[in-house]
């Protein structure tokens, strides 16, 4: 994802409550420095943000809605938001844990938004249309095209599977298994109880879990 260039005159909206800190966390002195720089609205500090988490906000809600275009569009929102809340962080918890919590809530607001125009709109596109859009190399490093055929309807399957769990449920699957985020991280973002969370989760892997071998059958 390339960097994103913050409108300087954004104005300030109410405030986001940052997440719950954590126990024993200290943030880094260059994150530190980096927050400062933002509060005063430096915009080679937002772009510097944007360009070491550009991506991994983009690929959370990229596997939370399914479709690229509107992927790109949700973080380009992300950011935006985080400039101008970004007075509300409390460094008592991780940046990237704030922005992914922020993503989060764009992409979950976006699923509901697609979901009420979609009701509207017959023969639009559904979850699993979307999640076609979606699709991402299930292998880092793949040799063959054979190879690469097969990763890559796995991982169509996968991404569409996916596409069909509650949003909750979706949110907690890419956290947890795509971003392998610790259960705390996870509490931090959706604000649930752990063990609220790891009910849930496995709830969807067994969801998941049954339409896979449904689709391998």
């Amino acid at each position: 994802m390339q960097a994103t260039a913050i409108p300087a005159a954004a104005s300030h909206p109410g405030r986001l409550r940052s997440a719950r800190p954590r126990s024993g966390f200290q943030m880094s002195l260059s994150e530190r420095l980096l927050v400062a720089r933002l509060v005063r609205r430096d915009e080679e500090a937002f772009n510097e943000l944007v360009r070491q988490h550009g991506d991994r906000v983009f690929n959370l809600v990229l596997r939370m809605v399914g479709s690229r275009a509107e992927a790109e569009d949700i973080a380009q929102e992300v950011f935006v938001t985080v400039f101008k809340s970004i007075d509300s962080f409390r460094s008592e918890a991780k940046l990237s844990t704030w922005l992914l919590r922020i993503a989060a809530n764009h992409a979950k607001n976006r699923i509901k938004y697609l979901a009420r125009r979609r009701e509207h709109e017959p023969g639009g596109s559904d979850s699993a249309d979307l999640a076609d859009e979606g699709k991402a190399p299930a292998q880092s490093h793949i040799h063959g095209p054979d190879v690469l055929l097969e990763a890559a309807e796995t991982e169509d399957i996968m991404q569409k599977a996916i596409a069909t769990l509650e949003e909750d449920q979706r949110l907690l699957v890419v956290l947890r298994d795509v971003e392998e985020l610790s259960y705390e991280e996870i509490v931090e973002i959706t604000g649930l109880p752990e063990g609220t969370v790891k009910s849930r989760l496995h709830r969807a892997r067994m969801t998941l879990k049954q339409l896979l071998e449904d689709n391998f059958k």
